[in-house]
């Protein structure tokens, strides 16, 4: 068998994490087999890809039809059998938020789930697309497919996942009908694999507030996450945060698996 490392990073802003040099130096130093980010905020033409071409990944793109919005890009040094983007669904797709990938033993999806916002139609827009984005799921398991799916879900599931969890029970990212979904998930047999390695693990967050320098302090959210169907979950033999790894309000999660 073999290791493969599938990591998952919400760059905020890919043009800017490349400038700093920290994507190349993350790239370089953690060396994933799969990488999928979110939230890259750019158009493939705006980008130099030498930082990744010449670390033998190839490269697929899910842009927003808005610029300087969403966005999502797929690196990889193995070469799947296919690969579509979004979920055929068109208020969603325009939004760049998913790509999927076949590989010979797994389907994977890379997904930046909406953000709920601050009015009620945001967080319908939000919850409807998890519904979507399920029954994407579920076709694939009927399928016959295993699947990993990772991103940032923009929702922490349980209290353990951040900080501080009263000051956030009114906020969008853990009210109880986006929280639901992550049980909707895992009653149909995705696995949340940081926490079922680390079951009772705390103060292991993946995103900070910039407000107030919450990060220094590791006021976060365990809100970037990786999951696997749960026949997958047994070849499962590390899920890790990334934490010392800067460039952006998150930092790269990700699994080790055996193929």
């Amino acid at each position: 068998m073999t290791t493969l490392k599938i990591c998952s990073w919400n760059v905020n802003g890919l043009r800017a994490t490349i400038r700093s040099g920290d994507f190349q130096n993350w790239l370089a130093t953690s060396a994933p087999d799969i990488v999928g980010m979110q939230e890259v905020k750019a158009f493939p033409d705006q980008v130099d890809p030498s930082p990744w071409l010449e670390q033998s990944y190839s490269s697929w793109w899910h842009v927003a039809e808005r610029p300087g919005y969403s966005g999502s890009l797929l690196l990889s040094t193995l070469p799947p059998e296919a690969v579509r983007t979004g979920i055929g669904i068109a208020e969603y797709d325009r939004e760049g938020r998913v790509i999927e990938a076949d590989y010979r033993q797994f389907t994977l999806l890379s997904v930046y789930f909406p953000n709920g916002g601050a009015t009620n139609e945001r967080l319908a827009f939000k919850l409807n697309f998890y519904a979507a984005f399920a029954d994407r799921l579920e076709a694939l398991r009927a399928a016959g497919k295993s699947v990993v799916f990772m991103g940032d879900l923009n929702v922490a599931h349980h209290e353990i996942d951040l900080a501080r969890p009263k000051e956030a029970k009114s906020q969008s990212g853990f009210l109880p009908a986006e929280r639901a979904w992550l049980d909707r998930f895992a009653a149909r047999g995705f696995i949340d694999t940081f926490r079922a390695l680390h079951p009772d693990t705390a103060e292991a967050y993946t995103y900070w507030d910039a407000w107030r320098d919450r990060r220094a302090r590791n006021v976060g959210w365990r809100i970037d996450c990786v999951f696997v169907s749960d026949d997958l979950l047994p070849r499962v033999r590390s899920a890790f945060i990334e934490s010392n790894v800067f460039g952006s309000d998150h930092c790269p999660v990700g699994i080790e698996i055996e193929v």
